[in-house]
């Protein structure tokens, strides 16, 4: 398993230094309230790693979440209470 995880890795890597080495025009960001001068290749990897990211954090918030205050609950109406010694 480690090493299947070496080799994607390695492989992201190697696809992000073939995409910024065969776009390297320069190219003008602008925010509206600022620009950022770079070279396409890094703005492209960079929209994309933005792009998994918000997804990311829109499945968590919209799926994980629900899904374990759901299973907490449950669990919560399946375990028996715990009964007081007195000590």
């Amino acid at each position: 398993m480690r090493l299947i995880r070496f080799l994607i890795a390695f492989a992201c890597l190697a696809l992000g230094a073939i995409v910024g080495a065969l776009n390297r025009e320069s190219i003008q960001i602008d925010f509206g309230i600022g620009s950022v001068a770079t070279n396409l290749g890094v703005a492209l990897i960079v929209a994309l790693l933005v792009g998994v990211l918000v997804g990311g954090l829109a499945i968590s918030a919209s799926i994980v979440l629900p899904l374990r205050r759901r299973l907490a609950r449950a669990e919560r109406q399946r375990t028996p209470p715990v009964p007081d010694t007195g000590t």
